[in-house]
């Protein structure tokens, strides 16, 4: 079943995804948990309503008992499992995917789903072989009222002005009230929930959804712009000149705010910056990577009982919430912006800068597992990871290449602390790649130049 990735269940409805598979999950999951209860919620995608119906009946059929808390952001989706102690809880929303996604993120005794439990779903789903029973289904419509009075006794009072990119997604029901109740001057941008996503794609780590945001931020002044994902777990920001900060960067900035505190564990995803692990180490943490991917990053967050977990996409973990929410970690920002009397750019040029390449894809529909195990003898003689695709990392420089997990695609990354070192990664992993991809792989080089 195509809809099965590796950290939750996702694809177009009506054609990847269907009412059928949504009702079929609901007998699964019910399955796996034996009829104990459940809480369900969803974003505000047009297929939404009907997916979660679809589920509900599902899981009322196993002898689920049911909670519908209804619309929510993804955190206040984690929080309501959390409180309501559930067995289960299931999230209706393909998070920071096109308007024609939709799908589902699964937690399990108030952690991500594993992959063993979601082959199993996914084996009862195929072989039909489902359990009935007779449970029950109730509204619970406080979900976001409680969210919202946890979230704001964590923060002070503030006064700066920012401009709020909902992109029309589920954090237009509870975002900007937040800030305009902590003092804050919100400016807002698409805070109209619309599961068309008309203005925007719902995905802000793309430098160009953010085009607009950036304007409105130099136009009115702003401290800060912030723009969040379809489900409010992921978010982005633009300094007072519109420019976007990278989420490496910012995790570096919340590291600075915690490890200040208190030392800890911090987790960060292995395509960050050499300026996150150089960062935490100097200040007296624990920096720990983990294989690229929301649920990955979350379990290796929960595993270690860390501070603080980040990843490059805008997902940021909080011991304070042991799940990633975008509106808190906004809220963390703007805080600090506030008492340090410091403007973001200015926060982000005390950073160092290396050079960095972004994600370079490379078409590849041959066997990626042995592609990555071939590289990886060649590079044998450095030092290699093994923990997300192959990655070598020198004291200057590292480089990685890894299968995507939900298309026929390699993708490479390098990172170096001068033009020499960058080029010298690069030239290192390229000449490692199979004949046939070489020619593809030579605009590699010529990325490394250009930066």
């Amino acid at each position: 079943m195509g809809i099965f990735k590796a950290c939750d269940i996702r694809g177009i409805y009506g054609k990847d995804l269907t009412e059928r598979d949504s009702y079929d999950l609901g007998r699964a999951a019910g399955k796996l948990i034996r009829g104990q209860e459940v809480l369900v919620a969803g974003d505000v995608r047009l297929s939404t309503p009907i997916l979660k119906a679809a589920l509900s009946e599902g899981l009322i059929y196993s002898g689920c008992q049911v909670i519908d808390a209804g619309i929510l952001t993804t955190p206040a989706f984690s929080y309501a499992v959390q409180q309501t102690g559930s067995a289960l809880g299931i999230m209706v929303t393909a998070s920071h995917n096109p308007p024609e996604y939709n799908g589902f993120k699964i937690l399990v005794e108030n952690r991500p789903v594993n992959q063993e439990e979601l082959a199993y779903i996914q084996q009862t789903m195929v072989q039909r072989s489902f359990t009935a029973g007779a449970g029950h289904c109730r509204q619970d419509d406080t979900c976001l009222n409680l969210y919202r009075d946890r979230i704001l006794p964590c923060f002070r009072p503030g006064k700066l002005k920012v401009v709020l990119d909902c992109g029309n997604g589920a954090c237009s029901l509870i975002a900007p009230e937040i800030f305009q109740a902590l003092g804050y001057e919100v400016e807002e941008l698409f805070c109209t929930p619309d599961g068309n996503f008309p203005n925007r794609s719902p995905n802000p780590s793309i430098a160009e959804n953010l085009t607009i945001l950036s304007r409105q931020v130099r136009e009115n002044g702003a401290a800060v712009g912030i723009a969040y994902d379809g489900d409010g777990d992921r978010v982005a920001f633009v300094d007072e000149n519109g420019q976007m900060i990278e989420n490496d960067r910012i995790l570096a900035l919340f590291t600075r705010h915690l490890l200040a505190k208190e030392n800890g564990v911090i987790v960060y995803d292995s395509k960050c910056s050499l300026v996150v692990p150089e960062e935490v180490a100097r200040l007296g943490g624990i920096p720990r990577m983990a294989r690229s991917g929301h649920g990955f990053i979350r379990h290796e967050f929960l595993a270690s009982n860390a501070l603080l977990a980040g990843e490059l996409s805008g997902h940021f973990f909080w011991r304070d919430l042991l799940f990633d929410d975008a509106i808190f970690s906004s809220l963390v920002l703007v805080e600090l912006l506030q008492k340090n009397r410091i403007s973001l750019c200015q926060m982000d040029k005390a950073l160092p800068r290396y050079l960095i390449t972004p994600d370079i894809r490379l078409p590849f529909s041959g066997d990626a597992q042995q592609l990555i195990n071939d590289v990886a003898q060649r590079l044998s003689h450095f030092p290699v990871s093994r923990l997300d695709g192959v990655r070598v990392e020198l004291p200057d420089c590292w480089g990685m290449i890894r299968p995507s997990i939900t298309e026929p695609i390699l993708t490479l990354r390098f990172e170096g602390k001068n033009r020499e070192r960058l080029l010298f990664i690069i030239e290192l992993i390229v000449a490692a790649l199979p004949d046939e991809i070489q020619v593809q792989a030579k605009r590699i080089k010529e990325i490394g130049y250009s930066i």
